[in-house]
């Protein structure tokens, strides 16, 4: 049988003792001794991960760093990609969508979409099987790779499914996509959610664990940049006209310096300008994230009011493979801009930012969100939003929906504010006013925010949790 059903991703190796740096001495003792538990308990085995992309969302980006992070404690981690049509992930994107609550493209899930999937994944399933061996771990992540358990099971490894959506209130359509997926879910041997509210009802709580997402506060989305490397980022990439001399500097995930030097694709009347305030949202160009809600509520409730700009910026479209919808998404945004009055556009930026380095797109991210006064998150539907945890760890004052796992970040007022009515624009706008009229109570939900994810959201925690979860299975 050919691999060709599979892609494998390159992983580094990265040192856990880098953490020393960031997180207090109790916090740290914890975790050299997860390490070594894990040393011990993947002595000789392989944990793989599969995923449907390898780049362009929070979950490749977790990924990324996790296994550099396992692989330099001497855990043999892997990463393959399955491989699909534009077909199976229309379907799998109607899966995101239903699973969110959402009609999506209101396409039906049924005999025949059941048969493209199972069909689709076969391939994959076969490829894996050649090489996972029968004491191996295989984590398989999200809907598009669920159907893969059986394959998995028979090979004699446990198979773990981790879930990064879902909602706290699910309607009708929700329960009919957890009756498609649930024989698959149902047979691996646990189930990892981000919230205790987002279990699937009919699943064996002894099966299922919370672990919430995390970041890593060195990769080049969130390491540490001065103030002039944010402005040369910024001006490299073409999202702000700044003079800055600053070399727009980044270290690799290898600890090697480079540098950003491809631009953003700019929508926009006229440049960012130096000392020009701005507030951001950063996200995939995905109808759930609501670009065209965040361009209408910022034109009409923030425009008039104040001297800010707006940034939105997300990946380019065509190179997040299980999206097919971004294009869409991405085209009815775009006009939406070309709509407004002059004075709304003119303060009003969109940016599609390059994604064939993807270290050197995550570096333009964290210049983006680092020079922001505000950031934002006006999501109608999140299963955790990692970009919110990736703002208040750079100490940014968040603006978001009180949805999912944002709920779980911020504590509203203290650690940035959360907004009830996702979609009540003049809510939006008001947020976003209160936040740039007090600068001292900003830097203060900043500093709060910082705190709160050194506490809660940093990968040294998620590993951690993932070696408790991975002893108990062994037990």
């Amino acid at each position: 049988m050919s691999v060709a059903a599979l892609s494998s991703v390159d992983v580094g190796a990265s040192s856990l003792e880098r953490f020393a740096a960031v997180l207090h001495p109790e916090q740290f003792a914890e975790l050299r001794a997860g390490i070594m538990q894990a040393r011990e308990l993947f002595a000789e085995r392989t944990v793989w991960n599969v995923s449907s992309t390898a780049h362009g969302g929070g979950v490749a980006e977790m990924l990324h760093t996790l296994l550099a992070y396992a692989r330099g404690i001497d855990v043999d981690a892997r990463w393959e990609v399955i491989r699909g049509g534009p077909a199976f992930f229309d379907v799998t994107k109607r899966i995101h969508n239903r699973l969110h609550g959402f009609v999506g493209d209101g396409g039906p899930l049924g005999q025949a979409e059941r048969e493209l999937y199972e069909s689709t994944l076969a391939a994959s399933g076969e490829a894996l099987a050649e090489k996972v061996r029968s004491r191996d771990l295989v984590i398989l992540h999200d809907p598009q790779t669920a159907g893969l358990v059986p394959a998995v099971r028979e090979c004699g490894a446990q198979v773990v499914w981790r879930c990064h959506v879902g909602v706290d209130d699910p309607n009708a359509l929700v329960r009919e996509t957890w009756a498609f997926l649930h024989s698959y879910v149902a047979a691996a041997d646990a189930a990892v959610f981000s919230r205790a509210t987002f279990v699937w009802e009919g699943l064996d709580g002894a099966r299922v664990a919370i672990i919430t997402p995390s970041l890593d506060p060195f990769d080049p989305k969130n390491q540490a940049l001065d103030e002039s490397t944010v402005s040369g980022i910024l001006a490299a990439a073409g999202i702000r006209a700044d003079a800055s001399s600053a070399a727009p500097q980044f270290a690799r995930m290898d600890g090697t310096p480079d540098r950003v030097r491809r631009q953003a694709s700019m929508t926009q009347a006229r440049p960012l300008r130096a000392g020009e305030r701005f507030i951001a949202q950063v996200y995939r160009w995905d109808a759930l994230k609501d670009p065209a809600g965040v361009v209408a509520g910022f034109a009409e409730h923030v425009v008039p009011h104040t001297d800010a700009h707006l940034v939105c910026a997300g990946p380019q479209v065509d190179g997040v493979a299980d999206d097919p919808e971004g294009g869409r998404v991405l085209e009815a945004v775009s006009a939406e801009w070309a709509a407004l009055p002059p004075a709304a556009r003119e303060r009003i930026h969109l940016a599609v930012l390059p994604i064939a380095d993807p270290q050197e797109n995550a570096a333009i991210v964290n210049a983006i969100q680092r020079g922001a006064a505000v950031v934002v998150q006006k999501s109608l539907a999140e299963g955790f939003g990692l970009t919110v945890a990736e703002a208040m760890w750079k100490a940014r004052p968040v603006l978001a929906s009180a949805i999912g796992g944002i709920i779980d970040q911020i504590e509203d007022g203290r650690s940035g504010l959360l907004l009830k009515s996702p979609r009540d624009l003049a809510e939006f706008g008001g947020g976003v006013r209160r936040v740039l009229d007090d600068e001292a109570a900003a830097r203060a939900m900043g500093r709060a925010a910082r705190e709160r994810v050194r506490e809660r959201f940093l990968e040294s925690r998620h590993l951690t949790e993932w070696v408790a979860l991975l002893e108990r299975l062994d037990g």
